[in-house]
């Protein structure tokens, strides 16, 4: 920021910096909050297990006897931006459809598969 103040480092260039900043910043964890540390991959992988937590619950529906209760059904991985039962709406900027760079976002995708 130095560089910045004594006119070494234009503002352009300090933007791009900025928005280039790894996923797990400091800076990207203040702005995004617990959104930030969720990567692409790591919602995947909480959908998957979602997913594979639902088919087993439908398979045990299906094959238990009519005399018995039916099973509580899978509770969701929770996801940053989401209240604690998972039913909740993303918040902040991870409510878009499309990132700045034209890729879906982690939280559309979180929606999507969750």
């Amino acid at each position: 920021m130095l560089d910045w103040y004594r006119g070494d480092l234009s503002s352009r260039r300090v933007l791009t910096l900025i928005k280039h900043l790894p996923h797990d910043s400091a800076v990207q964890r203040e702005l995004h909050g617990e959104a930030a540390e969720w990567s692409i991959t790591d919602h995947l992988l909480a959908a998957t297990v979602d997913h594979l937590a639902v088919a087993n619950w439908m398979f045990q529906c299906v094959n238990s006897s009519e005399d018995d209760d039916s099973p509580e059904p899978p509770k969701p991985v929770p996801r940053p931006g989401t209240d604690t039962d998972g039913e909740g709406e993303e918040q902040g900027e991870h409510s878009t459809q499309e990132g700045a760079d034209g890729a879906l976002s982690p939280g559309a995708l979180a929606r999507f598969f969750g």
